[in-house]
C-alpha cells in the first residue's frame, strides 16, 4: 500500500515528464470541499461492479447510487457492494444535486451520451474505455468537459500503472534511442457467440432503456450482456474492448500526440462463424505525421487475433517499441523487457495491473490535488485509433485522415461514418 501511495505522489509531481494528460486542477476541484466525501453513482454493473468496489476502498468516496437496466444484476451488485441506492434510469441520478461524480461503465454506445449529459448536470465523470462509440463523440466530449469545468477520467487504467509509467519514462529518456515504431498486440481467445434470432427480452431487463440513444434494434440473446461488443450499433469490436488499452500505451510510448494521417491494412472474420460484425483478425498500420517531441514521422502497427490461446512476445496483450538503439517489450499485466544491441537483455521488471490507482487519481483530480492521468483529450486520441482501424476493416480500403480537421480526405463514405445517427427524440441523443 505504501508503494502505491508513493507512486501516486510521484506521478502527480512528474506528470509532464511522464507525458500524462493534464486538466486544470482548480477548475475540476471546485465542487467538493476538502473535508467532504465524494458521492459517486456507478452506471452499468458488469465492468462497473469492479470499478465500484475499487472506489469503495477509498476512504473519501461514497457509493450513493448503483444503476443498471437488468434488475437481477442490480440486486446482485448492491448485495455484493453493500452500498448504493438502486435505480434503472440515469436521469434520477442526474437530477440529484448531492451526486458529485458519475462512473459510466455501460456498453460503448452509451459512453459519450451519458458522460456529456452528466457534465451538463455538473457532475465529474469517470467513463470506461473507449470513451466514445465514434470519432465525432470524442470531440463533443472534450468540448463538454471544457465548457462545464469538470474532470473526465477515461478508464485506461494503465495510465496510472507505476510499472508502465516507468517504462514510458525510460523511452522518453532515450533508453532505446529514437522510438520510430511500435507494434501493438491483442492476441487472446474469445468465444463464439453463435447465431440468434430476435425475441422478447427476459423479465427484469429494461431493454428500451438499454438501447437508449442508439438506433433501435430488437432484443437478441447473444447481445446481452457481453456480446454487444461485436455489433456495430452498440460496440467497437475487440479493438475498442481490449485493444484500446495497448493502443493507448503504444501511442503514449511513441510520443504521438496527434491523430494519424494514413490508415491501411486488413480486417476480416477468419475464424468465427457467428453473428459478430467486427473482425476477429486485424492487421492495421497507422502512419503519423511529424508531430510530438521530437517532431518526426512514426508508425504504429496493430495486430489482433481473438481466436488464439497462444502468447506472442511473452504476453497476450502488449506493445513492442522499436528504437534506433534497442527494443522495449511491454505487457501491461506482465512487465517489461529491455533489449540492446544483438538482442542483449539489459533490464527487466515484472508487475501486474493496478488495483485502484486510477480511481484514486480521479478523486484527487476532483479535489484539485492531482492532474488527471487519462483526460478526455488523451482518451479521444487513443479511442480514435480503434474507430479508424475498424473503419479501415469495414470499408476494406486505405484511408487518408486529416488530423487537425478530424475528417477523411476525399472519401464521402468514410466521412459519413465519422459520427452516427441517434434514436430520434431520445433525451440522451447528441446533436
Amino acid at each position: 500500500m505504501s508503494n502505491r501511495r508513493t507512486f501516486l505522489k510521484q506521478a502527480a509531481a512528474s506528470a509532464t515528464a511522464l507525458a500524462m494528460a493534464t486538466a486544470p486542477a482548480a477548475a475540476v476541484g471546485a465542487a467538493v470541499g476538502a473535508g467532504e466525501r465524494i458521492r459517486l453513482a456507478v452506471v452499468g454493473l458488469s465492468r462497473g461492479r469492479g470499478v465500484a468496489e475499487a472506489f469503495k476502498k477509498q476512504p473519501d468516496a461514497e457509493i450513493a447510487y448503483l444503476c443498471d437496466t437488468d434488475q437481477q444484476r442490480l440486486d446482485a451488485a448492491r448485495k455484493a457492494i453493500g452500498a448504493g441506492q438502486p435505480v434503472a434510469d440515469l436521469r434520477r441520478i442526474l437530477d440529484d444535486p448531492s451526486v458529485d461524480a458519475i462512473v459510466i461503465a455501460t456498453p460503448d454506445h452509451w459512453h459519450a451520451p451519458a458522460a456529456i449529459r452528466a457534465l451538463e448536470a455538473g457532475k465529474h465523470v469517470y467513463v470506461e474505455k473507449p470513451p466514445t462509440h465514434n470519432i465525432r463523440e470524442g470531440r463533443l466530449l472534450i468540448e463538454a468537459a471544457k465548457k462545464h469545468g469538470r474532470a473526465v477520467q477515461v478508464g485506461t487504467q494503465n495510465r496510472s500503472n507505476e510499472g508502465v509509467a516507468e517504462a514510458i519514462q525510460m523511452l522518453r529518456e532515450g533508453i532505446i534511442g529514437d522510438v520510430l515504431a511500435v507494434k501493438v498486440i491483442n492476441s487472446q481467445q474469445r468465444r463464439n457467440i453463435g447465431h440468434a434470432e430476435p425475441c422478447d427480452p427476459p423479465p427484469g431487463v429494461d431493454y428500451d432503456t438499454w438501447v437508449g440513444p442508439a438506433p433501435w434494434l430488437p432484443y437478441q440473446p447473444n447481445r446481452l450482456h457481453y456480446g454487444w461488443h461485436w455489433f456495430y450499433n452498440f460496440g467497437t469490436g475487440d479493438m475498442g474492448n481490449d485493444g484500446v488499452h495497448d493502443l493507448d500505451i503504444g501511442r503514449w510510448g511513441l510520443g504521438a500526440d496527434c491523430h494519424p494521417s494514413r490508415i491501411s491494412g486488413f480486417g476480416r472474420k477468419l475464424y468465427f462463424d457467428d453473428d459478430q460484425e467486427f473482425p476477429d483478425t486485424q492487421y492495421i498500420t497507422f502512419e503519423y505525421p511529424a508531430c510530438g517531441a521530437p517532431a518526426r514521422r512514426r508508425l504504429l502497427v496493430f495486430e489482433q487475433r481473438i481466436w488464439t490461446p497462444y502468447r506472442q512476445e511473452r504476453f497476450e496483450n502488449g506493445d513492442i517499441f522499436y528504437g534506433t538503439n534497442g527494443v522495449l517489450a511491454l505487457g501491461k499485466g506482465d512487465g517489461y523487457w529491455l533489449y540492446g544491441e544483438k538482442n542483449k537483455l539489459i533490464k527487466e521488471r515484472t508487475f501486474g495491473m493496478p488495483e485502484e490507482a486510477h480511481q484514486r487519481n480521479f478523486l484527487d483530480a476532483i479535489r484539485g490535488t492531482a492532474r488527471l492521468n487519462a483526460d478526455a483529450e488523451t482518451g479521444h486520441l487513443s479511442a480514435t485509433l480503434c474507430h479508424l482501424g475498424n473503419l479501415c476493416a469495414r470499408l476494406g480500403r486505405d484511408l487518408e485522415f486529416h488530423p487537425a480537421k478530424e475528417e477523411f480526405v476525399s472519401d464521402a463514405e468514410a466521412s459519413g461514418l465519422v459520427g452516427r445517427q441517434y434514436r430520434e427524440g431520445h433525451w440522451a441523443a447528441l446533436a
